[in-house]
């Protein structure tokens, strides 16, 4: 049986406490000194091959790669959530991959830290070099990335926090994140294979 997105959103979001997996006494460039986004790489915790594979297909598509093959990652019945979107359908999750590299002209990861890993979660400090189209300049974006997994080792939620605060899904910012998820893939036009 489907699960609804009220029933994946009830059950499977990860609420990772940003204080208590990224809080440094050095933090002094990030958001809130309560938290350190910036990843460690050194500082990683260890984390099986089949997470590193899923971390590089999710790392791939924050490059740009919009590849069908990255998109296997997600399973049919998703959820992407961060401050501008909430998917609930891996099409719907593609139409925000395939948007990226109409918008930037450049997109790298630059480094990550694991900071969480069990068998249905990954959670990664991700720092992320954006480069836009018109400015043309750099811009380094460092997030707080949870992944929980299904059965199949499928993402079935993506959270990508760019604060210390979790998100709200209730109001006005549900509603404008919802619409952006819902119809983003009417201009990015991933393929209706996925």
């Amino acid at each position: 049986m489907a699960s609804t997105t009220q029933e994946l959103h009830d059950k499977f979001e990860p609420n990772p406490d940003p204080q208590a997996l990224t809080g440094h006494d050095d933090s002094v460039r990030n958001v809130s000194k309560d938290v350190d986004y910036e990843p460690y790489p050194d500082r990683s915790v260890s984390t099986s091959d089949e997470h590193k594979k899923i971390m590089q297909h999710i790392t791939n598509l924050y490059c740009g790669s919009a590849s069908e093959d990255d998109m296997q990652v997600y399973a049919e019945k998703a959820i992407y959530d961060d401050p501008y979107s909430y998917c609930d359908t891996r099409y719907k999750i593609a139409g925000q991959w395939y948007g990226l590299p109409k918008i930037f002209s450049k997109l790298r990861t630059l480094k990550t830290e694991v900071v969480e890993d069990k068998p249905d979660l990954i959670v990664f400090k991700l720092q992320q070099e954006y480069t836009p189209m018109v400015l043309h300049k750099p811009m380094p974006v460092n997030s707080l990335v949870s992944l929980s997994l299904d059965e199949q080792g499928k993402v079935r939620y993506h959270k990508d926090m760019w604060n210390a605060k979790d998100y709200s899904h209730e109001g006005l910012g549900k509603l404008l994140k919802t619409l952006n998820g819902d119809h983003l893939t009417k201009i990015t036009q991933p393929p209706e294979t996925l």
